[in-house]
């Protein structure tokens, strides 16, 4: 894949690696209400928004994605407070911001059919940006405070069945056969990908000293800063061994990080590299569907408790803090497992 690394300092490869902050939100940032991002906002709200963005960004644990989907709602926000005062020669100012207001935004999105999930995320990322204001003292109290998300019907995630994805691993793994570089690095982030179900942030910001080779061990810095480690199994070792006796060396600079996983220049992978290699990989796979990591993610829960894993452990190696999170898999195997039944049974 092509890279837009941005090397750092370091360099060696050796089996061992370091902790990196990384949330990553695979949630698709659905477009915000029409006209909200278009009309322009007053040059306070704007300079207020430039320095929320600064402070999301020097707080460890959230992803560029995660990011952009609280800059796009909380700019929704403000155009549509700018947009009730418009017709008043007053400029709308943090103070006109209240509970109604809040409500009347999620409630003209809703009527524009904007979805509940969609409309669950935005009222965190409100949440977010009033508990931000009360912390840097400029509003006393939190609008949002009594402000209650909408209750959200979640799909079952898409996932590989276990034939498919055997077929992708070998097919990453023919590829790295030629020893190229790229090719090793490629087999290495659907391995990890698949036997550990971490998030594709998570898999970029490991560094060197992440990986304990010995026991097989991701030490893996998650959303809020929290540290988890994670096991990967025998194939994602052969994989992570050859991309450091072989592929690291090859790619790596005197200006690289100490990244585990380096783009085609030397500095760290990015997401959207990561990205890109999982839907290249999964197109060599007749039938699979067509997902990027996140559904590799899917794919390794929805495995393990297929398995037998308790769904307590699922629920830890995910890093859920939720166990209703985890839960969601349980009806994957459930309905797989109909499925089976109506097909196989003779009564059914």
């Amino acid at each position: 894949m092509g890279s837009s690394d941005s090397p750092g300092s370091g360099s060696a490869a050796s089996p061992g690696a370091s902790s990196s902050s990384s949330d990553t939100s695979d949630t698709p940032v659905e477009a915000a209400p029409s006209g909200a991002l278009s009309r322009s906002l007053p040059a306070h709200f704007d300079e207020l928004l430039g320095h929320y963005a600064d402070d999301l960004r020097l707080g460890r644990g959230r992803s560029e994605h995660t990011i952009r989907a609280y800059l796009t709602d909380t700019r929704s926000l403000l155009a549509f407070l700018t947009g009730i005062g418009a017709g008043d020669t007053a400029t709308p100012t943090l103070g006109d911001l209240d509970v109604h207001v809040l409500r009347a935004w999620l409630a003209k999105q809703a009527a524009d059919g904007v979805a509940r999930t969609t409309l669950s995320r935005r009222t965190s990322s409100a949440r977010n940006f009033t508990a931000w204001l009360v912390r840097t003292r400029r509003i006393a109290v939190d609008p949002a405070a009594r402000l209650v998300a909408p209750k959200s019907h979640r799909t079952l995630p898409t996932v590989l069945r276990q034939p498919q994805a055997e077929a992708a691993m070998k097919a990453a793994q023919s590829g790295a056969a030629q020893h190229d570089p790229v090719a090793l690095r490629d087999r290495l982030i659907v391995e990890l990908l698949y036997s550990t179900g971490i998030r594709v942030g998570e898999l970029c910001g490991l560094d060197l000293d992440s990986v304990d080779y010995e026991r097989r061990l991701l030490r893996v810095i998650g959303k809020g800063d929290k540290e988890r480690s994670v096991p990967f199994g025998i194939p994602a070792a052969d994989a992570l061994g050859a991309w450091l006796r072989i592929g690291r060396p090859a790619l790596v600079t005197e200006r690289s990080p100490r990244a585990l996983l380096l783009g085609k220049r030397g500095g760290r992978l990015d997401q959207r590299q990561a990205r890109a290699v999982v839907h290249d990989v999964l197109q060599a796979v007749p039938g699979s569907p067509d997902f990027g990591p996140h559904g590799l993610r899917h794919t390794a829960a929805t495995h393990l408790l297929e398995g037998g894993a308790d769904l307590r452990v699922v629920q830890e190696l995910l890093g859920h803090a939720s166990m209703a999170t985890t839960q969601m898999y349980t009806h994957v195997s459930v309905s797989r497992l109909r499925a089976v039944h109506d097909q196989a049974h003779p009564r059914a």
